[in-house]
């Protein structure tokens, strides 16, 4: 085990219990399924194509092409996934905290709902 990485408690972890991510940063190989996305899998080997139609040099792999597009990547596009990772209820919560901080007020989820549905 690598010594920057502390091992917890194993099981279920609390809903409240959010230690966040932690990076392994000896992970040196990583695989994407693109099975159940064809419409990225297509684009993917139309990419791949396109890039492989050439009459000289070696042959394009995904591994240019991911690395090529994670040069890209600029911080919005970061902001962007991050709100494509949350669910419905996650939506909500966020909506409810940044609503919260801009009013400098304290309301709980039931409280947030009842005011922006309109129910008396």
């Amino acid at each position: 085990m690598i010594d920057d990485q502390v091992k917890g408690k194993r099981g279920r972890k609390k809903k409240e219990e959010n230690n966040g991510y932690m990076i392994n940063s000896s992970q040196t190989k990583f695989v994407v399924d693109l099975s159940r996305e064809t419409d990225v899998l297509n684009k993917v080997f139309k990419l791949l194509e396109d890039a492989n139609n050439k009459p000289y040099g070696r042959e394009v792999t995904f591994k240019d092409l991911a690395i090529f597009g994670i040069d890209k990547l600029c911080p919005k596009d970061l902001d962007k996934i991050k709100d494509a990772s949350l669910d419905d209820m996650e939506k909500v919560e966020k909506a409810r905290d940044e609503y919260n901080q801009k009013n400098g007020t304290c309301l709980s989820l039931g409280e947030y709902l009842v005011k922006k549905l309109a129910i008396s």
